[in-house]
C-alpha cells in the first residue's frame, strides 16, 4: 500500500513527506563535480520515496528488476521517471548503461542487497551470517573510480513523515580486493539498517543460499 501511494501521488506530494534531511548537501556537492557516483539504496523502509526524492536535479540512472506482468513494468517505469530518473534494467545492457553513466560523471542507483546469481555474487559476511552478495557495485567502483554513497528514509513516529539520511560508505568497498570490497557493501548495509531495524525488509530471503549448497527457506 505504501509503495502504491508513492507511485500514484502526484510527486510534489511524494516529495512532501520527507520531512527532515540529513547528508543531502553532501551527495549534491558530489554529484556536481566530474567524478562518478554511485548510490546505494538498501530495502530498508520505503525506497521508492527515496530514490525520487535523493535524485532531485541530479541526472540519475537506477537499476531495477522489470517485473514479469508488461503492464506493472510501463506502471513503475512512468512512476518512477517523472522527476527524471532513468532506469536500467538488471542484466548486462543495464550494467553497461550504469557503467557508461558513471564515466560521464552521472550518478547510478543500486539496491545492494538484492540476491544476485552465482555469476554475479561471491559469499560475505551480513549480520553475522553468509550471504550471497552482490559483486556489481565493487566491479563499477573499479572500472570507474566513483564516490559510493549510502541512503534510506525512515518513518517518523506519530505520522510525522519520513527522515531522509545519505551517508559514504564504508571505505573498505574500494579496496582492490574483491573479497574485502564486497565485505565493504554488505558493512554500508549494516550501517544502514542499525539505524531503524523494526524498518527493514527482513522477510526478503537475503540468506535463501548458503555456500555449502544449502538453502534456506
Amino acid at each position: 500500500m505504501e509503495m502504491g501511494k508513492s507511485w500514484m501521488l502526484p510527486i510534489d506530494k511524494t516529495y512532501s513527506l520527507v520531512t527532515q534531511l540529513e547528508g543531502l548537501e553532501e551527495l549534491k556537492q558530489a554529484a556536481s563535480g566530474k567524478q562518478g557516483i554511485i548510490l546505494l539504496a538498501p530495502h530498508l523502509s520505503n525506497w521508492e520515496i527515496f530514490g525520487m526524492y535523493a535524485c532531485q536535479n541530479i541526472v540519475s540512472t537506477f537499476m531495477y528488476q522489470p517485473p514479469k506482468l508488461p503492464a506493472l513494468d510501463r506502471l513503475l517505469q512512468r512512476t518512477r521517471s517523472r522527476g527524471g530518473m532513468k532506469l536500467a534494467p538488471a542484466d548486462r545492457k543495464g550494467v553497461s548503461l550504469l557503467l557508461k553513466a558513471l564515466q560521464r560523471g552521472e550518478m547510478v542507483g543500486v539496491l545492494p542487497d538484492q540476491v544476485p546469481n552465482d555469476e554475479g555474487g561471491v559469499f560475505a559476511n551480513f549480520f553475522g551470517k553468509q550471504a550471497l552478495t552482490m559483486t556489481l557495485v565493487s566491479k563499477l567502483v573499479a572500472r570507474s573510480q566513483a564516490r559510493v554513497f549510502c541512503g534510506f528514509v525512515v518513518r517518523l513516529p506519530k505520522s510525522g513523515g519520513f527522515k531522509l539520511t545519505i551517508r559514504e560508505a564504508d571505505k573498505s568497498i574500494y579496496d582492490e580486493d574483491l573479497i574485502t570490497s564486497v565485505s565493504g557493501l554488505n558493512k554500508s548495509v549494516e550501517n544502514c539498517v542499525l539505524t531503524a531495524v523494526e524498518q527493514y525488509q527482513w522477510e526478503y530471503k537475503r540468506f535463501r543460499r548458503q555456500s555449502d549448497g544449502e538453502k534456506f527457506y
